[in-house]
């Protein structure tokens, strides 16, 4: 079917790459692309045959290089799978936040939030200015109830720090000083041409504080893991060759 220099691109190969119950005019395009998409490869690659010098050319070392990597890689994290304690107990990460406090420097600003956006035609607007501005637990499960039925979005988990970026993403309004915003600001209600929205700030962190343990639960588990994990593996490696001293697997020769 082609030829570059003697190089030959067979019919065989090419039957392997049409599909089954296409119809011709679409296999003459499959074909058509296969074939100048080989020509075009195989020309390149006689190219730098030819224009490589041989030290170059040579990718054995190379290839058995990536080969030990890939089967020493798959082999530790087989192990890593089986034998890696996951589980972190809270006095673990409490250890480790008091211990490394001055890594966990807040970048950007968080808060915790009561948040609703709801649509203009919604029922109890009235209500909703009243409920998420409340502590009563009795206005909260109001306000979780409404928000199931009529809002568009809303969090009310005012437990959980949340980004101020990604609030404000939610809220049609412009900062131009975040931190002095959150100094004087709690109840946020604003609109647009569809939708109210109701902001409840119950608590923030302004960046370059020390970011909340809280916050960082999940940052430091993954940390602790991260540890165990190297840790895991340099004793697999180090007991490896213990073992091979012992056996006398190997022999250096001076």
């Amino acid at each position: 079917m082609a030829r570059t220099g003697d190089v030959y691109l067979y019919t065989s190969v090419l039957k392997e790459i049409v599909p089954k119950d296409i119809e011709k005019k679409d296999s003459a395009e499959i074909v058509q692309k296969y074939i100048n998409n080989w020509v075009r490869e195989t020309l390149l690659f006689q190219m730098a045959e030819k224009n490589l010098a041989d030290e170059k050319k040579n990718f054995e070392k190379r290839v058995e290089d990536y080969r030990k990597s890939l089967v020493t890689y798959e082999y530790e994290s087989e192990l890593v799978k089986q034998k890696l304690d996951t589980i972190v107990n809270e006095d673990e990460i409490q250890k480790y936040y008091e211990e490394n406090k001055s890594n966990f420097e807040l970048k950007d600003n968080i808060i915790k939030v009561i948040y609703v956006k709801v649509k203009k035609k919604a029922p109890k607007i009235d209500k909703v200015k009243e409920w998420y501005r409340s502590d009563n637990q009795k206005d909260k499960d109001a306000l979780s109830n409404y928000c199931y039925q009529y809002a568009d979005n809303f969090f009310l988990d005012d437990n959980n720090w949340l980004l101020f970026d990604d609030v404000l993403k939610e809220i049609p309004i412009k900062l131009y000083d975040k931190e002095a915003f959150l100094q004087s600001n709690r109840h946020i209600e604003t609109q647009d041409s569809t939708h109210y929205y109701f902001v409840n700030i119950k608590g923030f962190m302004t960046k370059n504080s020390i970011s909340p343990l809280s916050f960082e639960k999940e940052n430091i588990k993954s940390i602790i893991l991260n540890k165990r994990k190297v840790e895991l593996i340099k004793k697999m490696r180090e007991d490896i060759y213990n073992d091979g001293v012992k056996n006398k697997s190997f022999e250096v020769y001076e």
